[in-house]
């Protein structure tokens, strides 16, 4: 006889939702491992004094960590699975017969939060792993990646629609009386101000005027005009995300709209973001790389030996200011001379006693000029040694003769040059491609980071440090309670405890009668950093 299956559900009396979640269960795991209570404290100047209760924030920021482990596109999907998973349930703090948020709360909090409250949770996260003592603080990686735009191709127009990028130079043209002139200040208060104040504000000025691409969440510099050269994403715009910009597809073989994520990664084994900034497609690897080294150097109070990228940082502006603030520059150095039939410069042998340089007939080239604006010095031989050459076909092609530039931070290049024959140099870029490419294999592959899921620059950076985030407390999970083998910085925040065993330490090694004298391990450069810093 077959049997027919009656649905009947009865209640199920003294039964929880506490003894219905395994006790090995991940949510159980991350529960104990992370407290988010310190989100109500970030996010109070957020809400009103008075008025009906919202969500929790401390839920809100557990729904985005289940978005990030599920791997899960939208709120509403997110509240769907919520409702299902027991597990969820119980890691939100909701009972069974208990409602959970509507979808469309989580867009609305999200929106009220903006982009500083999710780096706020993302830097308290890093500081708990600080705590943890998974950061090392030695070596510094920088890598890029392209991520595609919520936005199709097909989009683009042109950029005069977009009225929001060009508002305030259309109210100028429409309304010239209005705008207002900063007028300079009168001999009498430059008296007054003196040298040293004439210097400071000359100092605040130059400050002012630097492009800051954290502030300005990666926005590109559309007043920086290259001659010969201009961008697509300068007259075409997407109207559907207008901060996008087109990209080359590799794989695909087309051009699509896009982003760069950009990370700071630290060289312990729990590789710990410690930064994160999205910039549109447009914007190259190397420009931002500064501004992520500096703030993550100065807000967690690193003081890291090496800095390792690959050929896209290697800018004479990047390698000349990471080795005068006393860190090596593990940076590959594209060498562009070479990529012609042409002899390059490192094929002459400069003379610093007489600052002239040599080529391989022996002839001098002899200082020029300056180019102030290009920052170089120009060396040129004589033409008439030139025209008559052997080598002149593999030299040059003018009729003026051979010439080269020399950068007036040729010196800091030299030395990083000099770093390439050394193992840690080359154990430094052996190891950036086991360090950060896997983290951005993760994120694409495991937690949907191939495509962006919102819009907008503010959106997609407090996507990105909520994926970063995510990834930091995988490796609170993993190391956390062992910790790495390797030693770390542990609590570099706050001040460490007295080591008792300190001073016994010292008597025992003077005991011993030790004959080698004693070494500075100092960079060349370090003292330079600190009053540059």
């Amino acid at each position: 006889m077959m049997g027919t299956k009656i649905r009947n559900f009865a209640p199920l009396p003294n039964l929880s939702l506490e003894e219905l979640v395994p006790k090995e269960n991940f949510y159980r795991r991350l529960d104990r491992k992370l407290d988010l209570s310190f989100v109500r404290d970030i996010v109070e100047d957020r809400y009103a004094c008075s008025g009906r209760p919202s969500v929790d924030p401390v839920v809100f920021f557990r729904l985005q960590l289940v978005m990030f482990f599920e791997d899960i596109r939208s709120e509403r999907r997110l509240m769907e699975v919520a409702a299902d998973r027991l597990s969820i349930r119980w890691f939100l703090g909701y009972d069974l017969n208990e409602p959970l948020p509507d979808h469309s709360s989580l867009t609305r909090i999200r929106e009220r939060y903006g982009l500083e409250i999710f780096r706020r949770f993302f830097e308290r996260i890093v500081e708990e792993c600080f705590e943890a003592g998974l950061v090392w603080g030695k070596e510094l990686y920088f890598d890029a990646t392209k991520v595609e735009a919520n936005a199709s191709f097909d989009s683009m127009g042109p950029r005069l629609v977009a009225v929001e990028d060009r508002i305030e130079e259309h109210l100028a043209d429409i309304f010239p009386e209005a705008v207002r002139t900063v007028q300079a200040g009168s001999e009498s208060e430059i008296a007054i101000m003196g040298p040293a104040g004439l210097e400071r504000e000359a100092l605040a000025q130059t400050n002012a005027s630097r492009h800051r691409w954290i502030a300005k969440c990666g926005r590109q510099q559309r007043e920086v005009v290259r001659w010969g050269y201009t961008r697509i994403a300068d007259l075409r715009v997407s109207a559907t995300d207008p901060d996008a910009s087109p990209m080359q597809h590799k794989k695909k073989g087309s051009s699509r709209l896009g982003y760069l994520t950009h990370y700071v990664v630290d060289g312990g084994k729990a590789r710990v973001i410690l930064d994160a900034l999205v910039t549109p497609a447009e914007v190259t690897e190397n420009l931002p790389m500064l501004e992520l080294l500096f703030r993550s150097r100065f807000r967690w109070r690193l003081r890291p030996h090496s800095v390792t990228g690959d050929a896209a940082y290697g800018t004479v502006e990047n390698v000349a200011a990471v080795e005068k603030a006393g860190i090596r520059a593990y940076i590959v150095l594209p060498n562009h001379d070479e990529r012609g039939p042409l002899l390059s410069m490192n094929e002459f042998v400069y003379d610093a006693e007489k600052d002239l340089y040599i080529c391989l007939q022996g002839e001098t080239l002899r200082r020029q000029g300056h180019d102030y604006k290009e920052r170089s010095i120009r060396y040129a031989a004589r033409p008439s040694a030139c025209n008559v050459c052997p080598l002149k076909c593999r030299c040059t092609k003018s009729k003026k003769g051979r010439w080269i530039r020399r950068s007036f931070e040729e010196e800091y290049l030299e030395r990083v040059r000099g770093y390439r024959d050394t193992e840690p140099y080359r154990k430094a870029l052996r190891k950036r491609q086991v360090w950060v490419e896997p983290l951005f294999g993760e994120a694409k592959d495991w937690h949907g980071s191939r495509r962006f899921r919102l819009r907008r620059l503010e959106k997609v950076n407090s996507e990105v440090l909520l994926i970063a985030a995510g990834q930091n407390t995988k490796g609170l999970l993993t190391y956390g309670h062992r910790g790495p083998k390797r030693p770390a910085q542990v609590a570099a925040l706050r001040p460490p405890a007295p080591n008792p065993y300190k001073f016994y330490g010292v008597r025992r090694h003077r005991d011993r009668g030790s004959r080698r004298p004693a070494r500075v391990f100092q960079h060349p450069g370090w003292l330079l950093g600190n009053q540059v810093s």
